[in-house]
């Protein structure tokens, strides 16, 4: 049974939901996200010598340092542009059908970002009392990044939830019953996304958790009818893993301090990741009293 809320979040969707609209609106998503990328390549290539182009275009691919990152986030907007183009050219409904109503996606998104910051702060005080992570950036730099670094890590969280739980979740679930379509297909390719050969067999713990996350937020926004919890989840996981405690070798240009150990480690790393998992699971339950209420 799908809760009333969802039904009506999944409404607008009803009108067109054809998968030929849909298939057209994954491209045209694709080619806005690549489109915007291109851009700000171009960008960089048009003040820079070749040489001093390649260095820079795989400073940024790679994330090394504060300003690639930052250059790597920003990227991101053209990820939020493509649903919010799709929604309108392929089914058309407003973009902020993708959101759900606004004082649901609000309340959902404070109490998300509130609960889950509460709980990741007590876990990130426990870690350092117990193994206390490396210094990485100075606190004045970090400092001086925070102000540009945050409104763009909730551009990138946004931008996901908005394809993977907004867009494609509304639409499979507006053409298809089974939550094996509109539920476990876009967190499945969410979590693919995130493969990582590098990490060697941590990999696969990786695509779990993430995988794993993926099904929370679309359990909350099935729950809510709207993107707001799951946007907060997903912002207040990424301010932690991003800007105050990265896994070495990953994208820590911005991270305040780093683990002693890198994503190829399989002594530490898999405890850590086991770690997260029950965090999450820990705070998808409380979200789901919270938003009782």
């Amino acid at each position: 049974m799908r809760t009333p809320e969802f039904e009506a979040y999944i409404a607008p969707a009803r009108l067109y939901p054809q998968i030929w609209r849909l298939i057209l609106g994954t491209l045209l998503i694709l080619f806005v996200y690549l489109g915007f990328m291109a851009m700000v390549f171009w960008g960089g290539f048009a003040y820079a010598t070749p040489f001093k182009f390649l260095s820079w275009a795989n400073a940024v691919m790679t994330t090394q340092g504060a300003v690639p990152t930052l250059i790597m986030l920003f990227t991101f907007v053209g990820m939020a542009l493509g649903p919010i183009i799709a929604a309108p050219a392929c089914h058309m409904r407003g973009p902020g059908t993708l959101f759900g109503p606004l004082a649901t996606t609000i309340r959902g998104f404070m109490t998300a970002l509130i609960i889950a910051g509460l709980i990741y702060t007590v876990f990130g005080a426990i870690t350092f009392y117990l193994e206390p992570p490396l210094p990485n950036l100075p606190l004045g730099e970090w400092l001086r990044y925070l102000p540009f670094a945050l409104p763009l890590i909730l551009i990138q969280t946004s931008a996901e939830e908005l394809i993977f739980r907004g867009y494609l979740q509304q639409q499979l679930a507006a053409r298809f019953k089974s939550r094996i379509f509109w539920m476990l297909l876009p967190s499945l390719l969410f979590a693919a996304l995130h493969w990582d050969p590098a990490m060697g067999s941590n990999k696969w713990l990786v695509i779990t958790v993430t995988f794993v996350m993926a099904l929370i937020a679309a359990d909350l926004t099935e729950k809510t009818g709207s993107l707001g919890a799951a946007m907060g989840l997903h912002f207040a996981n990424n301010i932690f893993a991003l800007l105050l405690i990265s896994v070495q070798d990953t994208i820590n240009g911005l991270a305040l301090f780093v683990t002693p150990f890198d994503k190829s480690d399989t002594a530490q790393l898999p405890l850590a990741l086991g770690i997260d998992l029950i965090l999450l699971l820990v705070v998808w339950r409380i979200l789901r009293i919270a938003l009782d209420r």
